[in-house]
């Protein structure tokens, strides 16, 4: 299998391993061919988006058994989707650029990943 590529050309980086995300759980934005909602956008998340999501119907912030539930400033693998939702609403969150992997492009463009982008992943 190559190696997972980001929206930058590198290496996909580790966005967050506490708490632990990814479509995999392995802290990387990977995605495969069951990863339907393409959890491919690495944000740090923010009180709007957070926010935002859960009136889309998305629920980031309760705790479930295996899900600690999100606060602003945690960083997640999000569905590219969503993120473009918010982004069209006004409620983006920052991109992590270099955990981003290179599939978000299909969906997003790199104009709009630049003008949100974060600091680096963990």
């Amino acid at each position: 299998m190559p190696e997972a590529r980001n929206v930058l050309g590198g290496a996909l980086q580790c966005c967050c391993k506490n708490p632990l995300t990814g479509f995999y759980r392995d802290g990387h934005c990977q995605t495969g061919p069951d990863d339907i909602g393409q959890h491919t956008l690495c944000t740090q998340v923010t009180q709007e988006f957070l926010s935002f999501s859960y009136a889309s119907g998305n629920d980031l912030s309760t705790p479930r058994p295996g899900f600690p539930g999100l606060k602003p400033g945690d960083k997640w693998c999000v569905c590219v989707a969503r993120w473009k939702q918010a982004l069209d609403a006004g409620m983006a969150s920052p991109v992590v650029l270099e955990a981003t992997h290179e599939k978000a492009l299909e969906v997003v463009t790199m104009e709009d990943l630049l003008m949100h982008a974060a600091g680096t992943a963990q």
